[in-house]
């Protein structure tokens, strides 16, 4: 499906994520489905919580005990792939990539999207930081339903 459509199967999203018990800290998903010269994750990472190894080619591997859910990674990536989640009660938190116009701003409710482009829930907006460093790529924290773990990619303003 992915090489038709672009959009990964529900099982190859869950190969991506740890154990729901390791959620209960923030922990990095490395959503890289395909072997590509790339690495600026494994170099941005402080706590070696990154593998690629010597083949540049090979797809990145999370080391889950030494993430810290930091999101150095996040804004590093160029193919946005990686996001931080972490569940807090009945609430899935991530930290994601976000290159758009307008910005979200802290308290707002933004629509929660899936790998399709679908709305699939409201994602409040928790913290917004945009950084020089990180070349116009802000790290959006937001909130859903911990029941779109799986499904939650991205945000889009509502019309």
């Amino acid at each position: 499906m992915l090489n038709r459509t672009g959009i990964p199967t529900p099982d190859l999203v869950l190969s991506r994520f740890p154990e729901s018990k390791a959620l209960i800290r923030p922990k990095a998903i490395l959503e890289c489905y395909e072997d590509i010269p790339c690495n600026p994750c494994q170099t941005s990472c402080p706590f070696d919580a990154i593998i690629i190894g010597e083949n540049i080619n090979t797809q990145p591997q999370l080391v889950v005990d030494k993430c810290t859910g930091c999101g150095l990674c996040v804004t590093s990536c160029p193919g946005l792939a990686i996001v931080v989640a972490q569940i807090k009660g009945d609430q899935a938190v991530f930290k994601i990539p976000y290159e758009f116009s307008p910005m979200p701003n802290k308290g707002e409710i933004w629509d929660g999207v899936n790998r399709s482009g679908e709305t699939i829930c409201d994602a409040k907006i928790d913290a917004v930081q945009l950084q020089t460093k990180n070349d116009h790529t802000a790290l959006i924290t937001c909130s859903v339903p911990v029941e779109y773990l799986h499904e939650f990619v991205t945000i889009r303003v509502r019309l």
